[in-house]
Parts: C-alpha cells; sequence; structure tokens
C-alpha cells in the first residue's frame, strides 16, 4: 500500500462482527449499486462492466483454489452538483472461493483532483466466517495525501482521523442493514433525528435556565448536558463508529491479501 508522504502515519483498519451470513454480506458490499447506499465514502460509484455474481462452488481439495476473476475498473464519486464534487477512479479484484473459507477484495484508486486529501491509495476487505450466520468484515487501507507539510499536518489530525471515523461508521451501518433490515437511508435519518434530538435537550437547557440565573450558567449548563449526551450510548437502530475495532487482531488481518500485488501501481479511467 503507497507509504503517506512525511512523518509515518498508521494505516487506516476498521473490523466489525455482522450477524449475518457471509453470501448477504457479499452481495451487500460486492454490487455496486448496494456499496455506494451504505458506504458514506461515496455518493456514486460505476463499474466499467458487471462484477461476477456466480456462487460459490463445493471446494474438491484445499490443492484447486481458482484464480479470481479478471480486475474491474471503476469510477467513484462523493458528493453532487452544484457543490464540490470529488471523483476518481479505481481497479478492484476479488477472491469469493478460498480453501479456508474466507473471502477477500483488493482495489487501488486514484482521484481526478488535487481537492481530494485522498490522492491515490489501496486497501483491501477480508471475509472471515464466525458462524454459518455472522462474520468478521474487515478492511486496511492507505493512502497518498496533500504534499508538504501542511498536507501532512491536515492528514494528520484532521483528515486521516474522519474517515477512519466514516469508514467506521458506515461498517456499523451496514451491519445494521444486514442484521436487522434497517436500510441505510432509514438508518441515516435515526442518526440526524438522534442528533437532533440531543441538540434539543441542551438548548432547552439553556431556554430554561437562562432566565433565572443569566446566559452565562444557562450556556455552561448546555454545554455540559451536551457533552454529557456524546457519552450516552447511540440507540440500536443508529450506525455508531464505536461499534467497530480500529485495530487488528492478528497478523493475518492486518495484511493486505496477495491479490493486492496483482493489480496495476497505476490506475486508468475505465
Amino acid at each position: 500500500m503507497p507509504e503517506p508522504a512525511g512523518r509515518p502515519t498508521r494505516p487506516l483498519y476498521v473490523e466489525i462482527e455482522i450477524g449475518a451470513a457471509v453470501d448477504v454480506v457479499w452481495e451487500l458490499t460486492q454490487q455496486p449499486h448496494h456499496h455506494q447506499r451504505w458506504d458514506a465514502r461515496f455518493s456514486r460509484i460505476t463499474y466499467a462492466e458487471p462484477p461476477v455474481t456466480t456462487p460459490p462452488a463445493k471446494w474438491p481439495s484445499a490443492a484447486t483454489t481458482p484464480s479470481p476473476p479478471p480486475p474491474v475498473r471503476f469510477r467513484y464519486t462523493l458528493g453532487a452538483r452544484p457543490g464540490p464534487v470529488l471523483s476518481g477512479s479505481g481497479i478492484t479484484t476479488a477472491e469469493r472461493r478460498r480453501p479456508d473459507g474466507t473471502r477477500t477484495s483488493a482495489l487501488r484508486f486514484s482521484s481526478d483532483t488535487r481537492l481530494s486529501p485522498l490522492q491515490e491509495g489501496a486497501g483491501y476487505w477480508r471475509y472471515l466466517p464466525v458462524t454459518a450466520e455472522s462474520v468478521r468484515f474487515l478492511t486496511g487501507y492507505d493512502y497518498r495525501t496533500w504534499s508538504g507539510p501542511v498536507g501532512g499536518w491536515l492528514d494528520r489530525w484532521m483528515v486521516r482521523p474522519a474517515v477512519g471515523w466514516l469508514t467506521a461508521w458506515s461498517f456499523d451501518r451496514l451491519r445494521l442493514w444486514a442484521e436487522r433490515g434497517i436500510s441505510p437511508e432509514r438508518a441515516l435519518l435515526n442518526a440526524y433525528t438522534e442528533v437532533l434530538v440531543r441538540l434539543t435537550v441542551a438548548a432547552a437547557c439553556v431556554l430554561f435556565l437562562a432566565p433565572p440565573y443569566g446566559p452565562v450558567p444557562g450556556a455552561a449548563v448546555g454545554l455540559a448536558v451536551l457533552g454529557f449526551s456524546l457519552l450516552v450510548p447511540p440507540s440500536a437502530v443508529t450506525p455508531a463508529a464505536r461499534r467497530c475495532t480500529r485495530h487488528p487482531r492478528d497478523r493475518r488481518t492486518a495484511h493486505a491479501p496477495k491479490t493486492l500485488g496483482t493489480l496495476p501501481s497505476t490506475v486508468e479511467k475505465p
């Protein structure tokens, strides 16, 4: 994976256990029309050709590992007109059938514009079945950001934490969809509603306490209530980044699959 410029930074890692069959998680993550719904890092994902969707075959022996399907090129966007739109190109490959029962996918991507803090990068997904109805779904990826000391500082203290949080939040959004049938759109509405409720409670404290005690004590109590509300666990139907693991559990999950090395280092537009 690409090494970020300047001071070394840790690659991003997110893992979550999903109470659904691996085939369900595979379908929701490998089909672009599903992927773009739950992954808040993208607004639209378009493949140059349809991804392979054949069901996994029964393994005759551990020595008959089939070759993964040919890589597929894709385009991605984040944002919508008339506002700013970040776009780029990528190439991806996947292993749906492996002798150990796990699955993987890998990708490389490159941005079209210098406005994007993620200029180019690479990453992977691993699907590790726990039972017939649960799977550990994880990702690891890294990227090259803006050049120069300012770009490195912004990435280390602002961009990278935000991207990591957004990835984890999206993974829990996926979990709610796969486990409970809560659509990504409904999950987002739940999140907005919960934020609004917490802000409303804090504002109510200010409005009710300011007249008798003055604006400063009222505002102080309101901020205290708002701060306390951040510690309250989110609703069970609201996505939460805190439900994800952010560090690899073992060496296998910390490293990219070999298929990542088969992808070209330079990403061309499809």
